[in-house]
């Protein structure tokens, strides 16, 4: 008896099964191009060159930074002669020391101080400028904007002495005040220079939006433009902070008084005078202090500094 197959029902074919008309794709696939040996060998040897670099650049960097920590907690003694062991306790009064006797307490506020007053004003003016030179065409546009940019490459050091005269004749020599609108001028260049290719990446049909709806230039700027924009502030705002924080030669020229010192300022006073002393714990102490706020800094806001970075190149 001869017998025949039972058709099978028409219906959808298989999730897994290939597209009709198309090869199956697998593992062992016919015809499917291979990758050649020496591309795949050359990768290898590129990515494990460039880790090799990155943890050594990684333990270069680090290293110091961690022996400075574990230094600042060892007494004077164990500095010296076991310069690399861990300490036998933790000498708090190290720190209670540099921060009392040495005046680095009124030198860490005096820097909040003159460093917040100016990041502030940087932030504001220089986005006000760099917003009005990306969106608006007026006569000397470029002008203005090039004369930013040269602002960046003028060395500072040739201004001190024209600018130790003006501060002196405006009254504004060793004071705070003064200090904030010297380091508000010094970091304007580039925070303008860098916020004006950001807002031109900015879509301008949300400001168009704005100001069809009726709100006028400043609230378009500050309440619809200016969030946009917080990666960017936040990128210069770091790069402003770090600079002004670890800025040493136009306190030392404009800012003399012993009480109006900044932490840059202090920090060396602290290595002269413990340094004749012989109190090497409390010095890296002191040094400590004022690495930890730029260290922390970045670490909290890091993801926004790259991100801040890339928007301007991406968008």
């Amino acid at each position: 008896m001869t017998t025949t197959d039972t058709p099978q029902p028409a219906g959808p074919p298989p999730a897994d099964a290939p597209p009709t008309g198309l090869p199956a794709t697998g593992p062992a696939a016919p015809g499917a191009p291979a990758r050649p040996a020496g591309e795949s060998l050359t990768g290898g040897v590129l990515n494990v060159f460039s880790h090799g670099v990155l943890v050594i650049w990684a333990f270069l960097v680090a290293m110091p930074l961690l022996w400075a920590v574990m230094t600042s907690f060892k007494d004077d003694r164990s500095i010296f002669v076991s310069p690399w062991s861990l300490p036998d306790r933790l000498h708090f009064e190290n720190w209670s020391r540099a921060w009392t006797q040495a005046h680095m307490g009124e030198y860490f506020l005096n820097t909040l101080l003159v460093v917040g007053g100016s990041l502030i004003g940087t932030l504001l003016f220089g986005s006000m400028a760099a917003y009005v030179l990306a969106r608006f065409e007026f006569p000397g546009n470029r002008f203005l904007y090039y004369l930013f940019v040269g602002g960046m490459s003028f060395p500072v050091i040739l201004a001190l002495v024209p600018l130790f005269f003006v501060m002196n004749n405006m009254g504004l020599l060793n004071t705070l005040h003064g200090l904030i609108l010297v380091y508000i001028a010094y970091s304007l260049p580039f925070t303008v220079f860098f916020l004006t290719s950001f807002f031109r990446t900015l879509p301008t049909s949300i400001a168009e939006a704005a100001l069809i709806d009726g709100a006028s230039h400043t609230r378009t700027f500050f309440q619809v433009m200016l969030p946009m924009a917080r990666p960017g502030l936040i990128s210069v705002g770091i790069f402003n902070f770090l600079g002004q924080w670890n800025q040493y030669l136009l306190p030392t020229v404009l800012n003399t008084e012993q009480d109006n010192k900044v932490l840059s300022q202090g920090l060396v006073q602290l290595a002269v005078s413990q340094g004749y002393k012989g109190d090497w714990s409390g010095l890296f102490a002191g040094l400590v202090m004022a690495m930890l706020p730029v260290l922390g800094a970045y670490i909290v806001f890091q993801r926004q500094v790259v991100s801040g970075l890339t928007a301007g190149a991406l968008k």
